[in-house]
Order: C-alpha cells, then sequence, then structure tokens
C-alpha cells in the first residue's frame, strides 16, 4: 500500500483559506497522519496537488510527498480512512425516513430517499476501504427505495410463476396495448419496445386497474398481464425474450439499464442518467400519451447510441 501526503502549515490570518481548504480536504476523504499532515491512497489523490498551489498562492507552505506503507502498518492506515461512524449515523437517518415514507407525500418522501441516496454515492466514493457497514447501508438505501415505491406505486406486478415462451409476431399486429397509468421506466421502455419492434401500429390504453383492462387488449406489466414479470426478468426483459429479440445487443443493454432502474440489481453506468431524463419528462407531461410520446424521443436516441457502439 503507498500514500500521497500533503504536508501543510497555512497563514493564520487567512481563515477563508483555512475554511477551503479544510473543506476541500474533508470532502476528497483524506486521512489525518498528525496535524497539518493528511494522506490519500494513491489512486485517490487528484485534491491534493491542487490544494498545494492554493496554499502556496496564498503564502502559505505545502508539499506533497509519497509515503510507502509496510504491511505492519496497513492496519493503522486503514482505520484513517473508516466511514464505520458516517455509514451508521446515514443509516439512523435512513431508518428514521422509513418509519414515516408512507406517510408524508410522494414528492416529499421520493425528494428524502433522493437526498439519502446522493448522501450514501457520496460517502462511497470516498470508502477506499469498504466493509460490512457500507454493505449495511447499501441494504438499507434499497429497503427504503423498495418502501417508496411499494407506498407510493400500488398495482406495481409480482413476479409471475409462468414459464417464458416464444411467441409469434404476427398475432400482435394492430393491437390494442393495455398497461397501468402513470407508466414509469419498465412501462414507457415496453411500449416504446412494443411500438418499434413488435407492433409498429399498435395502440394503448392506460387503465386504472386490471380489471379495466379493454376486452381483447394484450396486457403487460401488471399481474395476470400476457406480458410481465417472471422470475428475475422485467416486463421489457420478458418481452425481449417472448418475441425472440436477445439477440440484438442493443435491446439488451437498454434491458440493463432498465431492469436497474426499475428493481435494482447489478448498476448499470447510464442509469442515472436516464432516470433523469425520464422523471423531467413525466414531470412537464399532461398525459399518459404525452409522456410516453417524448420517451419514444429518448429511448430512440439510447437505442442509436447502443447500437453504434456494438458496430464500433
Amino acid at each position: 500500500m503507498n500514500l500521497n501526503a500533503l504536508v501543510l502549515s497555512l497563514p493564520t490570518h487567512n481563515s477563508t483559506m483555512r475554511m477551503r481548504v479544510w473543506r476541500a480536504l474533508k470532502e476528497s476523504g483524506c486521512g489525518v497522519l498528525r496535524d497539518g499532515v493528511y494522506v490519500l491512497p494513491q489512486d485517490a489523490v487528484g485534491v491534493l496537488p491542487r490544494v498545494e498551489a492554493q496554499i502556496k498562492a496564498a503564502g502559505g507552505f505545502a508539499m506533497t510527498v509519497d509515503l510507502a506503507v509496510k504491511p505492519a502498518q496497513a492496519p493503522a492506515v486503514r482505520k484513517l480512512f473508516d466511514r464505520s461512524a458516517d455509514y451508521g449515523e446515514l443509516t439512523q437517518k435512513l431508518s428514521a425516513v422509513s418509519k414515516t415514507v408512507a406517510g408524508m407525500g410522494y414528492r416529499k418522501a421520493q425528494t428524502a430517499v433522493r437526498r439519502l441516496e446522493r448522501a450514501f454515492d457520496k460517502l462511497a466514493q470516498i470508502d477506499f476501504f469498504p466493509g460490512e457497514s457500507k454493505l449495511q447501508a447499501a441494504q438499507a438505501i434499497s429497503a427504503l427505495k423498495r418502501e417508496l415505491r411499494e407506498a407510493y406505486s400500488r398495482g406495481e406486478p409480482r413476479v409471475a410463476r409462468k414459464r417464458l415462451r416464444l411467441v409469434d409476431k404476427r398475432e400482435y399486429q394492430k393491437r390494442l396495448w393495455a398497461t397501468r397509468r402513470h407508466p414509469w421506466v419498465d412501462r414507457l421502455a415496453s411500449a416504446w419496445l412494443i411500438k418499434r419492434f413488435i407492433d409498429p401500429a399498435a395502440k394503448f390504453a392506460w387503465i386504472e386497474r386490471p380489471e379495466a383492462r379493454p376486452r381483447k387488449a394484450v396486457g403487460f406489466d401488471f399481474d395476470g398481464a400476457d406480458f410481465t414479470h417472471i422470475g428475475n426478468r422485467v416486463t421489457f426483459e420478458v418481452l425481449l425474450a417472448s418475441f425472440d429479440l436477445e439477440h440484438d445487443a442493443a435491446l439488451t443493454a437498454i434491458g440493463a439499464v432498465v431492469h436497474f432502474i426499475d428493481v435494482g440489481g447489478i448498476p448499470v453506468g447510464d442509469a442515472k442518467g436516464l432516470e433523469t431524463m425520464l422523471r423531467g419528462i413525466k414531470q412537464k407531461a399532461r398525459s399518459d400519451d404525452a409522456l410516453l410520446a417524448e420517451a419514444m424521443r429518448v429511448f430512440d436516441h439510447l437505442y442509436s447510441a447502443y447500437l453504434s457502439a456494438t458496430r464500433n
């Protein structure tokens, strides 16, 4: 293990500089070796040269040096970066929100959950030696997000026990497709997939509850629907498999993003960006049809980008 250390002495008269340096070092996750000596693992040293330059420009002393850590010293060094207390504090906040999330209203609950998720992400970025405390906090985040969905997304489909089966696309042309109102990522992505790759003439009905499905409509993403969650697959992935579209690498990549946003699991780099875009569209759309129309453009661009990447 090797470290980079910043040895510094700040001008006593410049309180603004002292606060700026302290904040930068704290946010970067520096360990304090002793007063005036701050350390970071070598693969996380971006902030130290910048702070060194700022201190020198303000008339202080600063020097960045390399430190070689002996194996016997490694446990003590890791303690300098121990985030257990921070994760513990965050977990307590998660627990407090969990007790009230169902009664605070969707907007307020969503804001609270997002704020805590950002706090977790920020802490994880400076957790250079993650351990059990990070895992527990991550599990608490996932549990809270699940509680939010369950409290305010009534009607989310349970996992169906039926088996996946290939279907004949010719039997699903010029059909009316029904799903729940106020669609979110899985329903939006599924509707896009249906319109672009399964039934170009598809019409959509947004229903309040499964019993309201129009006669002869093809249902998707609700309990008892023709196409819904099966096993560990979300509806979009079930449609891919059912209509033999899994050979398309770009569609499979979109499926991974949709899966992570909808039910969690293996993180996908593009998930946060897509989720942010869809949330913005959802807030502005005046109807479910308008929401889908805007989301179609987003998924068109995402598909084009993934398709281009598979060809290069």
